[in-house]
């Protein structure tokens, strides 16, 4: 047969709409039939011999092409073409079951125990510092029995302290900790939980879901879902912003429970000022300066100490308690600690006296609903949930303002302000352990990766929901798919809560499940040899990075034991463990500008690298890194970090900045000079830009790096012409 003929009957099979509506009646939809097509083409073509049965109808068809009286159709391949498709998509066989088990259009009939019930819900609605939050936890005090849940550890263990403060005995219960009112570890009728750990099933007179626009979160949407559907409460109410009320009516409308909405407006006023900051030497006592990258931290906290001030650090990864005791800090008023300097980890969960809220950018790095990374302005909500941190109702300071470091971004962050928050338009789902153990009855041999990206190909949901983002259980489920397991207990390692960004957190995973599938328990003095305990102060920048990672690892163990006892036996003495690395982590803290100064005296110019873990124009090496985990992470040894000086991170930046505009990552905001962009998106200060335009001078005047002046050329010049001669 000649093989040109072949491949143009194979395209022309491939383009017959006939022969993709059977595909379709038989379960393959348009992506399935090209990954099927592709393979059945392959197999044909780069096979040396045929099946007979298919070699006759491919002559056929090759011998009849063009004759009146045809031979053989292209359309008498489909046969063959599915039992093809049959043999590398095993599901199309019982696709009437898995489609079943992946409908996703009734979540409300997911929850019986709910549904046995008629709940009253009450939304309280309104900005932050509002006191909405207040109302629903004074209904949760007085109850009988009650449940908070929350987005953040640091929220519910305010509420755990509240509760047993006012004699209301109260647990606390998050996915790495349980605490006990009672003495006698008997539950009390009160619960503070993290939202993923609550309970579908005990009943309750109040329940109390916080931040319920979060319902729209990528990642986590699934979580809000779950407990406004599932909590057996008698009374749920639920705070966040007004943006959500609309899908939480039509929500409770699927569910026949009506719902009460109470407004409530800011208790304290919120100005936004007509004038940016500048300069740093602008400061005054109760600025908060919000970074949404670690580098932008470091710098502008060296600098202010530069200026003889003494600053607050908190940033995202830094341990709930090392948060709360820097809070604690730039809030006591005999400190003189009277400037903060945080990332958006300040929007939820921290208490602070903060008088004026100073964006150093407007610009962040996302994660959109494909869970693709974008870089765009912050959202109205973003923007607000913020700002609103000013001026906290019951604090010194009785009026919040805000502005930002330069006066460009000033007039966009009030266009920001000024529009009205987009509103909540689904909420997220997620497949459940029973779900993928069903489609796993079905295709024994499919990897959990593959079963979680089946289950979402043939999912179907309606308009008010969408499937969350799957991208890191996937991570985790193709860097342990080596190891041997049971499906349950690889389905609770894959939503283990981690930074994939983290190579050794992630080579910990790898060595616990290891460990686990040999049916060795993790006892704490293997944990102890893994992580090199005890550890030292850290003496520069890596070195701290270093010790947050380590007390991810400690979280993943106590994680861990909660849910393999037997597994994961020496909790307790991991908790003690790591409440010595948060005081060690709060010293380095403390002393951050020494580690920024060691940090920068140990990296030989040109080879510093961005810190970021929330920036992702530096995301290239770190993604890199991160891959490698896939197949055995590396350890921090090879996560070299440093802090940039200046001229290299400017130098950096730039380069990133063009290599993100020809990925289209970074969207255009204005028109206008490379540095006038450069001011905007953050990636540039005016102080920077003045000292790059004072080194470009002296490079140009001292002929540094190949840039001499004319002048020099010419001088150069004469003295090779008198040389030559």
């Amino acid at each position: 047969l000649s093989s040109g003929e072949v491949l143009k009957n194979l395209n022309k099979f491939y383009k017959r709409k006939e022969i993709q509506r059977l595909g379709a009646e038989n379960g393959l939809d348009a992506r399935l039939f090209h990954q099927a097509f592709i393979s059945f083409r392959k197999y044909i073509m780069e096979s040396s011999s045929v099946s007979a049965d298919l070699h006759i109808i491919l002559n056929d068809i090759c011998c009849g092409a063009g004759k009146v009286c045809l031979l053989g159709h292209v359309d008498d391949l489909f046969p063959f073409f599915l039992r093809h498709a049959k043999q590398i998509f095993p599901m199309l066989d019982c696709m009437d079951d898995l489609r079943k088990i992946s409908d996703l259009r009734l979540p409300p009939n997911w929850y019986p125990d709910a549904r046995a019930i008629q709940r009253k819900i009450i939304f309280h609605a309104g900005p932050t510092n509002s006191g909405k939050t207040y109302h629903a936890i004074q209904r949760f005090l007085s109850a009988k029995s009650g449940i908070y849940c929350g987005p953040l550890k640091l929220l519910a263990h305010e509420i755990f302290q509240k509760s047993n403060d006012a004699n209301v005995p109260c647990d606390l219960v998050t996915g790495e900790e349980r605490v006990y009112a009672n003495e006698d570890a008997r539950q009390a009728p009160h619960i503070a939980c993290t939202i993923e750990m609550c309970s579908t099933n005990t009943p309750y007179e109040v329940a109390v879901i916080d931040e319920i626009q979060m319902i729209r979160d990528p990642a986590r949407g699934w979580a809000w879902t779950r407990a406004l559907l599932g909590l057996c409460a008698e009374e749920i109410h639920v705070c966040g912003e007004a943006a959500a009320i609309d899908l939480v009516t039509e929500l409770m409308y699927t569910t026949g429970e009506e719902i009460e909405v109470r407004n409530y407006k800011r208790l304290t006023p919120l100005t936004v000022l007509d004038y940016a900051l500048e300069s740093l030497d602008n400061l005054r006592p109760g600025d908060c300066i919000v970074c949404f990258s670690k580098n932008d931290i470091y710098s502008i906290s060296r600098q202010i100490e530069a200026r003889g001030l003494e600053c607050a650090v908190i940033y995202g990864s830094l341990p709930p308690g090392t948060k709360l005791e820097q809070a604690k800090k730039f809030n006591d008023p005999d400190d003189p600690c009277k400037i903060l300097v945080a990332t958006d980890a300040i929007g939820m969960g921290l208490n602070l006296c903060i008088k004026r809220i100073i964006f150093n950018s407007i610009v962040k790095p996302t994660i959109n609903e494909k869970g693709e990374k974008e870089i765009d302005s912050i959202t109205t909500s973003q923007a607000l949930q913020i700002a609103g941190r000013a001026g906290r109702y019951g604090s010194s300071f009785k009026q919040g303002e805000v502005t930002t470091m330069h006066h460009d971004d000033l007039v966009q962050l009030k266009e920001i302000l000024s529009e009205s928050v987009r509103p909540v338009k689904a909420a997220g789902l997620h497949p459940t352990p029973e779900q993928i153990e069903m489609f796993a009855y079905h295709l024994p041999d499919a990897t959990l990766s593959n079963l979680i990206d089946i289950f979402v190909s043939l999912s179907q949901v309606d308009g008010l929901y969408f499937v969350c983002n799957i991208d890191d259980f996937k991570f985790l489920a193709d860097m342990i798919q080596h190891i041997p397991l049971n499906l349950r207990s690889r389905y609770v390692f894959c939503t283990a809560p981690l930074n994939r960004k983290e190579p050794f957190v992630c080579t910990t995973l790898l060595k616990f499940a290891r460990q686990f599938s040999r049916n060795e328990p993790l006892t704490f003095d293997w944990l102890c040899r893994h992580t090199k305990w005890p550890l030292a102060a850290p003496k520069n920048i890596k070195e701290l990075v270093h010790l947050e990672a380590v007390h991810d690892v400690f979280d993943l163990y106590l994680w861990l034991s909660y849910r393999f006892m037997d597994m994961f036996p020496d909790a307790v003495l991991v908790r003690d463990i790591q409440k010595k690395l948060d005081d060690i982590i709060q010293v380095g803290v403390c002393n951050i500008t020494k580690l920024i100064r060691a940090s920068q005296s140990t990296v030989a110019p040109g080879t510093a690298e961005v810190v970021s873990e929330d920036f992702p124009l530096s995301r290239t090496k770190r993604d890199t890194r991160v891959a490698s985990g896939r197949h055995g992470a590396k350890s921090t040894e090879a996560l070299s970090i440093a802090v940039e000086v200046p001229g290299e991170r400017r130098a950096k930046n730039l380069k990133a900045y063009r290599s993100a505009t020809r990925q289209e990552d970074l969207k255009s905001h204005g028109r206008g000079s490379l540095a006038n962009r450069l001011l905007r998106e953050g990636l540039l200060t005016q102080e920077m830009l003045r000292q790059l335009e004072s080194e470009w001078h002296d490079q140009h005047r001292n002929g540094r790096y190949g840039l001499g002046s004319k002048r020099d050329d010419q001088n150069s010049s004469k003295e090779t012409g008198k040389k030559k001669k």
